[in-house]
């Protein structure tokens, strides 16, 4: 397990480091090397010093290195599943998920590294040719949440290996070992010497704020919470840096009267309980007709209550703990507060007894608007329902919300689907379906929600720039 910083292909050890804490028992397993400034500003000179000929490589070879990652995280999924296990707590079953989904983008991208397109125009007085090419952008700096410690990684690494972009990953400090290990992977696939750097810190502010205002950063790309996505873009701006921007999300999950119920059902145990709650695209809002509120709140209570939480490594569990005691103690808030205004607790509400950070998996019916629950990003297994009359009021309070990552709608009317789909001011939508991340598939949103899109084949752009050539002819 690496526990250094990992700069220009040779790991580092430091003065100065922090604890990684496992959230299913609240104790310490392991201490990790802590950047600083001075270690920020030496990545991006590996970086700098690497991006020309990073950039002049063959598509193919780049492409190549990430066909060779993706088979590597294969063949280490067991290694890679049990260290996010103990870093966010979550079943081992989930973890395993993850790897195979991490390993999806650095395939996606292995096939796109080769497919960077031009354009050849005739300008319009003939006199001379417009060509148009597109080349990598430069070192990038990869600031990645705690929630997804794998694929928020290869989500960004791979477009950045698939451009020829240098690049420097911060990951979260709840969760820096993931990263770690992506980082010897990686290294091990074929990827330079000075291409990736790895800087594991419990000083982010200081890091970032030296590698923006040294002025070789060309693209910040950043998944995480709005209120720091929006200072990012802020000090990204001094310098005009690209920024990408994924940000939080306040996601309605919409239940019309004529709905399939167990459909609508099974897409929001998905939709609400994947990583137990703790994921910017996880149902936060039900927003469901007044004919079936009823039926599906004891349903999903039902389901709900039905799933067992432990610690990720014990067999059988099936919800993980919250992160920290932090946000455990927000998510009972955001709880209490909904009850105070007259929401009923249909099952949960409240944490076990026992060590770590765990929270029952909870329904609440009858959540008035006003409730912080119903206007806050939840970020825990608490499943909030509102019923309306119609389908216009539940378009209406979907859209309420300065969030507009994604939505979900149940519905067996075609072309409600599509005019709903339409209409709700996000920037994915998932029809009777409660999944809708694939590395194959544009992810972001708008909004309060980010800028840019990660994945599909709009995924590599953010690492890329246009270049206009006038062909005199």
């Amino acid at each position: 397990m690496q526990d250094g910083l990992f700069i220009g292909g040779v790991w580092e050890t430091t003065e100065s480091s922090f604890d990684v804490v496992d959230p299913s028992t609240g104790e310490v397993f392991a201490s990790v090397a802590d950047a600083g400034a001075g270690d920020a500003v030496r990545a991006l000179d590996a970086a700098a010093a690497a991006q020309a000929s990073w950039a002049a490589t063959a598509p193919r070879e780049r492409s190549e290195i990430l066909r060779r990652a993706y088979d590597l995280m294969h063949e280490r999924a067991d290694e890679l599943a049990r260290l996010t296990t103990l870093e966010i707590g979550r079943p081992l079953a989930e973890s395993l998920g993850e790897v195979t989904y991490a390993a999806e983008f650095l395939r996606w991208f292995s096939e796109q590294a080769v497919r960077v397109g031009g354009d050849y125009r005739v300008a319009p007085g003939g006199d001379y040719r417009i060509v148009t090419t597109r080349q990598p952008i430069g070192p990038a700096y990869l600031v990645t949440p705690w929630n997804f410690p794998l694929s928020m990684v290869t989500r960004k690494v791979g477009p950045a290996i698939a451009a020829g972009c240098t690049m420097i990953i911060k990951p979260a400090e709840a969760t820096p070992l993931s990263a770690l290990a992506l980082g010897q992977l990686l290294a091990d696939a074929g990827v330079p010497d000075g291409v990736l750097s790895v800087l594991p810190t419990n000083r982010a502010p200081e890091v970032t704020t030296a590698l923006i205002d040294d002025g070789r950063l060309r693209v910040l790309s950043f998944t995480g919470s709005t209120p720091v996505g929006k200072k990012l873009m802020e000090q990204a701006g001094s310098k005009v840096i690209k920024t990408a921007m994924e940000l939080g999300g306040n996601a309605p999950f919409l239940v019309f009267d004529d709905a399939d119920l167990d459909a609508a059902l099974d897409g929001a145990v998905v939709a609400k309980m994947r990583n137990t709650g703790e994921s910017c695209v996880a149902a936060n809002r039900f927003i469901v007709h007044e004919s079936v509120s009823e039926a599906f709140a004891a349903g999903l209570a039902e389901r709900l209550g039905a799933l067992r939480p432990g610690p990720g490594i014990e067999e059988g569990s099936q919800v993980g703990p919250l992160i920290d005691e932090r946000a455990r103690t927000r998510v009972a808030g955001l709880v209490a507060d909904a009850v105070e205004r007259g929401a009923t607790v249909r099952v949960g509400g409240k944490a076990p007894e026992g060590p770590g950070y765990f929270y029952l998996p909870t329904v609440l019916s009858d959540v008035p608007a006003d409730a912080r629950v119903m206007r806050e990003e939840i970020f825990g297994p608490v499943a909030p329902i509102a019923a309306f009359p119609d389908e216009e009021s539940m378009v209406a309070a979907a859209n309420d919300t300065e969030a507009g990552l994604v939505a979900y709608a149940y519905t067996r009317d075609l072309k409600r689907a599509l005019r709903v789909g339409e209409a709700l001011e996000t920037g994915m939508v998932g029809i009777n379906r409660g999944l809708v991340s694939n590395p194959a598939t544009p992810f972001g949103g708008v909004k309060e929600s980010g800028v840019g899109r990660e994945g599909g084949y709009e995924g590599i752009e953010d690492f890329l720039e246009i270049k206009y050539l006038a062909v005199d002819m």
